[in-house]
């Protein structure tokens, strides 16, 4: 599939996966496809915790009482970051853009390798999740967990919201209404 085709038929997964467990070697390729991303600086800030140890992910799993998909993920990605961030250029700090670069590019891996999986984030920032999943997976102080992508071959049909057409979004040299 190429890059194109991936953009196209990424979309967010948030129904059930299959009892169909994610190769190590699929795991590794999505994410290096995050490592590969582009970083302010190039300081590659981000860093990952691969969850395939099926009662650790169930254990987070059943912390997200409302989602099919993180319920039965078979892998779960976990994005960390600094919880201080320390500036990078000119005073500012970079790790939030680094976090979503990373982070699109492995959703695109995981739609190119058969995959399906949506991006959890503000979950994580209510009722201290990001501490509690920090805590399991044995973050040291000061890292935190900034986007969980739960992983597994989707159990059901699913496609991509449609987008807005390219003219009520993106024009040439000057914005238009």
């Amino acid at each position: 599939m190429d890059v194109f085709e991936a953009i196209a038929k990424r979309h967010s997964y948030r129904g059930p996966f299959r009892e169909q467990p994610v190769p190590r070697d699929d795991l590794r390729r999505i994410v290096q496809a995050g490592l590969q991303a582009p970083s302010g600086r190039n300081m590659q800030t981000t860093a990952f915790v691969i969850v395939d140890e099926r009662e650790l992910v169930r254990k987070i799993g059943a912390l997200h009482t409302s989602n099919p998909a993180v319920q039965t993920a078979q892998a779960i990605i976990a994005c960390i970051v600094d919880q201080q961030p320390a500036p990078v250029y000119e005073g500012h700090s970079f790790q939030v853009e680094d976090c979503a670069a990373a982070v699109e590019n492995m959703l695109l891996a995981i739609t190119a390798r058969g995959y399906a999986t949506v991006w959890i984030d503000g979950w994580l920032r209510l009722e201290n999740r990001a501490a509690t999943i920090g805590e399991m997976l044995g973050l040291p102080a000061g890292k935190v967990i900034r986007v969980l992508l739960p992983i597994g071959v989707p159990a059901e049909a699913w496609t991509q919201k449609e987008k807005k057409p390219f003219a009520q979004r993106a024009w040439f040299n000057r914005y238009a209404t």
